[in-house]
């Protein structure tokens, strides 16, 4: 064994030990804190639909908050003027951007400019003033304030819902801003929805309050005995905390906690701080708050601009106060207490502090929330139960290990020894996919898992173009060092090229799709990465290592055909015909999906889809007599066989979610008590969102064909792309054509599965398409139809063998997916039978409708 291969053995032995290595802490919940500190800490994640949780996205009513800006202002306006003696009167506007008010005479109008232009700057006044009739004035917020909310409101907004998840005590969220006026807020294995909703739309509380003394009480050991004696635990309602401790703490004040940073470790820490329970101040007392630099080490810090009635209450306060630590609480959680060091005046304040610019801008924002509370929607909402996750969890699993066992056991039938060594490039090319998933930590979802298993279906197809290229190179006399050597060489650009136009597609979904699809892309690029370098690099060095260490004398394949000699382009005018036909259903169906009138799901019809399980086996029957009366409108029911399950669709035209989860369960209990009937997950889609879905889903197909035709047109020349984009899309609309044919709803999945089915279509393409190239090259003189002919006869094992093994593991996803899944297998299923027969009767075909250079 020479040193090169020696070298080659041990990089290898030491990137799968890393490999376990950093996986080991997502399986593994007792692995000690310095192996996940250095070793992926963060780990694989559970998606929703495998652990459980809510996933919402919730619009920020931006106009609503400019209208609530400036019913703030005028009520300001009017009570600073009523102080000065001036009596304004509020006229109905009919713009609600505009606040009308009459004044009692003329000479109360510069008064009312003045203050306006010193005290109001966000505010636009027009005077109207008639002869004969009382001055009017008209209030509207400047275009800079306008500008002003749209940029700040949501950010605003996601500060209320992060500090009340916080209280919630939802472990690992996720809070993200969404395009211009949406916040994602993901919600994993949280066990009480409703709960959390209620929180949501709840409006957010600022208060000024006084930090009393607290000398000779432990605040810390006062709280950690209440949670010994169980009277309290982290999460519960402070209120409850502070009941506990009624006796002990001084009259008419509570406990509170103030977050702080810890300077060295940046962890984020609570402490309890005593106040005093009178309110000094409400929120609605901020008119706006911003970041600053100044003071003596030119730290930031920031200032707060008050109400009139604000800026007198806080000259009193701070008057009275000086010395004295004020706490500003939001939602019951203590964001600072800064010291009062003089009575202050002009309506304006500084809290200064040991910020951070980011934590200052936080701080801000918080403040501001008090103002300009901004109402928020919720467009969407998907809620998986803890069962049902776990459900899906074994039942993914299940079909993987089926399906994986189907195909080794198939390799090693097949290929003997070669496919041994394909097998072990599959289990390495697993692990492997598990690591890169830890490493970026990478969110897990079923069809991640769908990735996943048909990324074994696209590794076999790698290895077989490299054992078949070997077969025909050993039936032609060559030594078997010969012939694994040419084995790999040739096939290496058909790999690269087939695997690349693939992971164009998933480029394709990751970019442009949404959600599930995007792990299902994440997992299937990785997928296919990783199987180049283990069907290029590991199993032609495990041919090396045996040839080393004892040669091998003769290689052994099962071959299902034997030099076909099939004219194919005889039939091409017949599959045309067929094809013609079924691609025009498809397009008819995709027309109809377009207009709204196929059977769409809800992500792309708007409304609710509701899943129950039952403990008692049910009828439809009874089922449907129990809604019939209802009341209830637009609803489609549908059982799942042989799961006790029911599901509710409600499809509805709506900007916001319907919330039907609680009618519907009505309905259950009020009917079918005795079913037993539990929610286990819920959909909920409003219009809007269901439109960016689908113009998404179709901007993703769009974007992966163009990509592919021009990688196509540079590998090879444009005749080569435009015929497998023409098949690409053939095998798409048949594919769609039959769903619609069948009534399968039109989902995110299905698109999912379309994509793929584009990938695949490409892939078995681009294989037949190398073959050809290369007989063009060396058969001068011979026709085209020839050319293609000998070509798909010679790769139609490989085509064969690929198919099959893909089939047995879309099937085994089928039958035992569950539902979930089954409309998505069974759609990859059709589109792999199609795919096959497009690359050898409809892409190659379509090259004759060229002339030859």
């Amino acid at each position: 064994m020479n040193t090169s291969l020696k070298l080659k053995l041990g990089l290898l032995v030491s990137v799968v030990i890393l490999s376990i290595m950093t996986i080991v802490p997502s399986f593994y919940k007792s692995t000690p804190e310095w192996w996940k500190t250095y070793m992926a800490p963060e780990g694989l994640v559970l998606g929703l639909d495998l652990q459980g949780g809510m996933h919402l996205v919730l619009k920020v009513n931006l106009d609503k908050a400019q209208e609530n800006t400036l019913e703030f202002a005028a009520n300001d306006i009017k009570d600073t003027l009523a102080e000065q003696s001036i009596s304004a009167v509020r006229t109905r506007s009919s713009d609600p951007h505009t606040a009308i008010f009459t004044l009692p005479n003329t000479s109360a109008l510069e008064q009312v400019k003045t203050l306006i232009s010193e005290d109001f700057t966000d505010i636009d006044a027009k005077i109207e003033s008639k002869e004969g009739s009382f001055p009017r004035i008209f209030l509207s917020l400047k275009e800079e304030k306008k500008d002003f909310i749209k940029t700040h409101a949501v950010d605003q907004s996601l500060e209320i819902i992060r500090n009340r998840i916080d209280q919630f005590g939802v472990a690992e969220p996720v809070i993200i801003r969404q395009g211009a006026d949406e916040i994602v807020v993901q919600l994993p294995g949280i066990k009480n929805p409703d709960a959390a909703m209620d929180l949501l739309g709840a409006t957010a509380q600022l208060e000024f309050k006084l930090v009393a003394d607290s000398t000779g009480l432990d605040l810390p050991a006062l709280v950690q005995q209440t949670i010994n004696s169980g009277q309290w635990s982290k999460g519960d309602e402070i209120s409850k905390l502070n009941r506990a401790l009624q006796t002990v703490l001084p009259d008419n004040t509570s406990i509170h906690f103030e977050k702080n940073i810890d300077p060295q470790t940046k962890k984020e820490f609570e402490t309890p701080i005593l106040l005093e329970n009178k309110i000094l101040m409400t929120g609605d007392m901020v008119k706006d708050a911003n970041v600053r630099v100044g003071g003596t080490f030119n730290e930031p810090m920031v200032s707060l601009d008050l109400t009139g009635r604000g800026s007198t209450i806080f000259a009193h306060i701070t008057e009275k106060n000086v010395g004295r630590r004020m706490a500003i609480v939001l939602d019951s959680t203590v964001k600072s207490a800064p010291s009062i060091r003089e009575r202050i005046l002009g309506g304006s304040a500084q809290i200064s502090g040991s910020f951070t610019h980011e934590e200052a801008k936080n701080l801000a924002i918080v403040l501001r929330v008090g103002a300009l509370p901004a109402p928020i929607d919720i467009i969407q909402n998907m809620t998986v139960g803890a069962s049902l996750g776990q459900d899906s969890i074994n039942k993914g699993l299940n079909s993987g290990v089926f399906g994986a066992i189907l195909v080794l056991a198939f390799m090693f039938i097949y290929y003997r020894l070669p496919g041994l060594i394909a097998n072990t490039a599959l289990t390495l090319n697993i692990l492997f996919l598990f690591t890169g998933l830890a490493i970026i930590n990478g969110t897990l979802t079923l069809p991640g898992i769908a990735g996943i298993i048909l990324s074994i279906g696209m590794a076999v197809d790698a290895n077989v173009l490299i054992f078949e290229r070997m077969r025909e190179e050993y039936s032609l006399g060559k030594s078997v060092r010969s012939s694994i050597d040419a084995g790999y060489g040739k096939a290496f650009w058909t790999i690269v090229d087939s695997q690349v136009t693939t992971l164009i597609t998933a480029m394709a979904l990751f970019m442009f799709g949404t959600g599930p699809i995007k792990g299902f892309a994440v997992t299937l690029s990785l997928g296919i990465i990783f199987n180049l370098f283990t069907a290029l690099f590991f199993s032609r060095m495990m041919f090396d290592t045996i040839n080393a260490v004892s040669p091998i004398k003769k290689l052994r394949f099962m071959q299902f055909t034997k030099k076909p000699n099939i004219d194919y382009m005889k039939l091409r005018n017949i599959t045309f015909i067929i094809s013609g036909v079924m691609v025009l259903i498809g397009l008819f169906a995709f027309i109809q999906i377009g207009r709204g009138t196929a059977n769409l799901g809800v992500d792309f019809s708007g409304g609710s889809l509701l899943q129950y399980k039952s403990s008692q086996n049910f009828t439809m029957t009874e089922v449907r007599s129990a809604f019939d009366g209802s009341g209830l409108e637009g609803f489609h029911l549908q059982e799942v066989e042989a799961e006790n399950r029911l599901i509710v669709k409600v499809k509805k035209d709506e900007k916001v979610v319907a919330n039907l989860d609680d009618t519907v369960g009505q309905i259950l209990s009020a009917n079918l008590a005795d079913k037993g009937f539990v929610l286990e997950s819920q959909s909920e889609i409003g219009s809007s969102v269901s439109s960016v879905l689908r113009n998404k889903a179709i901007l993703a197909i769009f974007i992966s064909l163009l990509g592919v035709i021009v990688y196509l047109a540079l590998r090879f020349d444009i005749r080569f792309g435009l015929a497998a984009a023409a098949a690409t899309f053939h095998d798409v609309m048949v594919v769609l054509g039959i769903c619609w044919l069948l009534d399968v709803e039109i989902t995110l999945l299905i698109v999912t599965a379309l994509l793929t089915i584009a990938g695949y279509s490409l892939n078995d393409s681009v294989v037949v398409f190398d073959r050809i190239r290369e007989n063009l090259h060396k058969s001068e003189g011979t026709s085209l139809m020839d050319i293609i002919n000998n070509s798909v006869n010679q790769v139609l094992s490989r085509t064969v063998v690929t198919s099959l093994t893909s089939a047995l593991v879309l099937l085994a996803l089928f039958v035992m997916g569950g539902s979930v899944i089954h409309d998505f297998s069974l759609a990859l299923l059709t589109g792999v039978l199609i795919g096959t027969y497009s690359s050898i009767f409809i892409a190659s075909p379509l090259l004759t409708l060229w002339k030859r250079d």
